[in-house]
């Protein structure tokens, strides 16, 4: 049985990628990261349980070529697992042509550099998959930072963000928002953990303009969108507002479309766009963002479909730090 999904159409250029670090195989590069300490297959299965065994091997061959290349800060480690998972993207994908594998690395990286101070998950906030990847950075990211990262959840819908708060462990922040004076004010706090964990503020927003308020109220650097739940309704717009607003103030501001490529929600057809259009979501995202990736923020198969690995985009944003944290922790250990 092959060792993990489409073996056949990745094999090659995986080889190809690890031979030019001088592995010879994936078994060799497994044993690089075991024999460093490292335990990416159960990481990265921890991070998201429904995750496919791609995906596991995926990471295996970033932190292979990581420790090869002695990364001994997490920030490089990160780039470098970025071109593990680059080497997994089958090719002519859309994952491929927008060289999301590199992309999900130097995202990595941002998180990991000081000059990030603030990161949030967008989300149209039926998504535990945002949680899955605060989490992962929650978890790990300020191990190796001198100044923590802060992680929050911005999504649509009060009741939805105290759910999941209440759910993960995360510290529920409740707004309210003057449309006059277009100012958001904190009306109640409450964390439902004493750990990790209740670092992460998950906010939920009542509109596009409370959720753009929300975003200057913690000076966002740095986000991801979800792909499709209310893309066009939440995430999307606010991210493409606070854009704008950020250029305006001569404020830096990374923006990150988490899917798209095939217009799996807003297809033109049902958006009446006609046959030449991408799909809405996917239109959306090359709007207003930086980077794009690809496929859903969430669903395994769908990111699958899309040529790179079976992980959704926002647990994958955990993922990556997560390993690229454990890489420096295993250099400062003298275990590479």
């Amino acid at each position: 049985m092959a060792l993990f999904e489409s073996y056949e159409r990745r094999i090659d250029q995986i080889n190809a990628v690890l031979n030019s670090y001088g592995i010879s195989s994936l078994e060799e590069a497994e044993k690089i990261t075991k024999d460093a300490g490292l335990d990416v297959y159960n990481q990265i299965k921890g991070i998201q349980p429904i995750c496919f065994e791609n995906a596991c091997w995926a990471y295996i061959v970033g932190a292979a070529i990581a420790i090869k290349k002695n990364c001994r800060r997490a920030a490089d480690a990160a780039a470098a697992i970025g071109e593990g998972l680059q080497s997994f993207c089958i090719p002519g994908s859309v994952a491929d042509t927008r060289k999301v594998g590199l992309g999900h690395g130097n995202l990595g990286k941002m998180l990991l550099e000081e000059e990030t101070k603030c990161f949030a998950f967008l989300a149209g906030h039926e998504s535990f998959a945002a949680a899955e990847g605060a989490i992962g950075i929650a978890e790990k990211a300020n191990k190796v930072r001198k100044e923590p990262l802060r992680v929050i959840l911005n999504g649509l819908g009060k009741d939805a963000a105290q759910i999941i708060s209440r759910i993960n462990g995360f510290t529920f922040v409740e707004t309210e928002f003057d449309p006059y004076t277009n100012e958001v004010k904190e009306v109640f706090r409450k964390s439902y953990s004493e750990g990790l964990r209740a670092k992460v503020n998950c906010y939920g927003a009542n509109s596009v303009p409370e959720g753009v308020a929300i975003m200057h109220k913690e000076g966002v650097d740095v986000s991801i969108t979800g792909n499709s739940t209310n893309p066009t309704r939440f995430q999307h717009p606010v991210a493409g507002t606070y854009k704008k607003e950020c250029l305006e103030q001569g404020k830096k501001y990374f923006s990150v479309a988490s899917g798209g490529g095939t217009g799996r929600t807003l297809h033109p057809d049902n958006m009446a766009a006609g046959p030449a259009s991408y799909g809405m979501t996917d239109t959306l995202g090359r709007m207003h963002s930086d980077a794009q990736f690809a496929g859903s923020s969430s669903v395994p198969a769908h990111v699958e479909m899309m040529g790179l690995i079976g992980a959704g985009n926002n647990p994958m944003v955990g993922m990556t730090v997560a390993v690229a944290v454990s890489v420096q922790e295993a250099a400062d250990a003298g275990k590479f």
